[in-house]
């Protein structure tokens, strides 16, 4: 579920010039660093065969997706899709985790926390960091009411900040 203030991100489809053809993909970083990651939460990334629907993806084509706790992905599954899926599961309460099929949450307020864990967690994969994240997520099509990814993150995320730390989850 997106957060009101957010549109949903464009298809990733070929078109000359289309930015989201920009994205740091899955298959360019590797499976390994991502899945070392998850696992620091309890998660399993579960690699998904090229041109294979991906299990639990709610937005489908190359979106990552999510079924209790393992995150799907391929190889053309943007890295910013992995992260927000992921981000959804970890900022869940375990006991909630396994119930879990392909949405995780009616909840602005994790959405939002979703969001901007996403963001923090990409610090942590050699290679990809905030930046190129917040860039990744512009040019995907997410859509904040400040009117970048970066100027909500710094901005206007106090409350999606708040929830993480009270929950002890890096912010």
């Amino acid at each position: 579920m997106q957060p009101p203030n957010q549109v949903g991100p464009s298809t990733g489809s070929s078109v000359d010039g289309d930015p989201a053809d920009s994205v740091l993909r899955l298959g360019q970083l590797g499976f390994d660093a991502p899945a070392a990651l998850l696992a620091c939460f309890g998660l399993t990334l579960q690699r998904v065969a090229d041109d294979t629907p991906i299990p639990g993806s709610f937005w489908g084509d190359e979106e990552a997706g999510i079924i209790g706790t393992t995150v799907y992905a391929r190889n053309d599954t943007p890295v910013h899709s992995l992260l927000h899926e992921a981000g959804h599961l970890i900022v869940l309460p375990p006991e909630r985790r396994p119930d879990v099929h392909t949405d995780a949450t009616d909840s602005i307020e994790e959405e939002d926390a979703t969001c901007y864990l996403q963001i923090v967690l990409a610090d942590r994969l050699p290679g990809v960091g905030r930046e190129r994240l917040m860039a990744d997520m512009d040019a995907w099509g997410y859509s904040f009411r400040l009117g970048s990814t970066r100027a909500w993150f710094e901005h206007d995320a106090e409350n999606a900040r708040n929830f993480l730390a009270a929950r002890n989850l890096p912010c």
